[in-house]
């Protein structure tokens, strides 16, 4: 097995490093706080997962993006961090953190627009939103519903050890990538998730697998990047287990919709409480779906979603949300 590798002064050749100040990005507030299950703290500070099929460690320090990335197995020793390949996956970092979206200017909108936003803010720099794969946040996110971040994180563990393939070994702990989709449409996934531990999304999971893959395909999947959001929003509420809130993460963190909020118990709540927006009737309808995401859209702009994962983040780590994940679909939406 290979070492894992937590510090770039060890072997500083197998390291790269973007410029990333801490206002621009938090890794450990964005990878831990329930847009993506597939990143774990390695060492402290240092974060280890799987992106675009490889297995990378990143890490902070200062105003700087360090990263590694650990070579398939068998392939022998890794190169150095250079050259053409090193190009390449600059681009997969910056495109997964969207690091060309600057984020202080957006904080400063939003708080000038919402005095309320301005107060939690200010304590959670650095929170953006990922862009991920369609097809692994799709099937995350049905995994999402009544359940918290940290049963969702070994439920997809399990899914990829179970239908993904092998990236490599380290330390002892064996990687897999993300399961393609024909790896999901056997006959016997749904009864293979059920035994992992799925219960109800088990069929879910299996269901809009075999949806996507007779439907659209994966490509139809990307594809809805460059539809509008409604549309977007309209052909993912069609798959099996997922209701407007699966959907809304969809759009927001794999689709390139930034103006998607999505809706749980908790963000109506907030809606209620703190802004004071008679919103939704008195119980999560799609209708209140919509009436509350055109409020915060109203409120925040453009990219609303992004100043909704900032304040999910700062209650998450305020610890007011037992369980987390964007979260209690209660059982309507499956």
């Amino acid at each position: 097995p290979m070492k894992l590798r937590d510090d770039p002064s060890a072997c500083p050749s197998l390291w790269r490093s973007l410029p990333c100040p801490p206002a621009e990005l938090r890794l450990d507030l964005v990878l831990s706080s329930g847009q993506t299950f597939r990143w774990w703290e390695s060492s402290p500070g240092a974060w280890t997962g799987v992106l675009g099929e490889r297995v990378w460690t990143l890490r902070q320090e200062r105003d700087r993006l360090w990263y590694t990335v650990y070579g398939e197995e068998g392939h022998g020793c890794p190169g150095e961090a250079s050259g053409p390949e090193g190009a390449r996956t600059d681009q997969i970092l910056r495109d997964y953190f969207q690091l060309d979206v600057g984020l202080p200017a957006l904080y400063r909108a939003w708080g000038a627009a919402d005095p309320l936003f301005r107060k939690v803010a200010s304590d959670f720099p650095g929170v953006r939103v990922l862009r991920q794969d369609p097809l692994e946040c799709l099937l995350s996110f049905i995994c999402t519903s009544n359940n918290h971040i940290s049963r969702i994180t070994a439920m997809i563990e399990r899914l990829c050890q179970a239908f993904g393939r092998r990236l490599c070994c380290l330390d002892d702990r064996p990687i897999h990538a993300f399961p393609s989709l024909s790896a999901l449409t056997g006959s016997d996934a749904e009864a293979r998730l059920r035994a992992l531990g799925f219960g109800y999304r088990a069929k879910f999971v299996s269901g809009s697998a075999r949806a996507i893959a007779e439907g659209f395909g994966a490509e139809g999947l990307h594809r809805l990047r460059t539809v509008p959001y409604a549309e977007a929003r309209r052909v993912l509420c069609t798959l099996p287990g997922v209701g407007s809130k699966v959907a809304d993460c969809v759009c927001l963190m794999a689709l390139d919709k930034a103006e998607a909020v999505p809706v749980d118990t908790h963000i109506w709540r907030i809606a209620q409480q703190r802004y004071g927006a008679a919103l939704g009737g008195r119980s999560l309808t799609p209708r209140a779906h919509q009436e509350i995401g055109d409020f915060f859209r109203g409120l925040w702009g453009p990219r609303a979603g992004w100043a909704q994962a900032v304040l999910f983040c700062a209650d998450l780590r305020k610890g007011q949300e037992p369980s987390s994940s964007r979260d209690q679909d209660r059982r309507s939406q499956g």
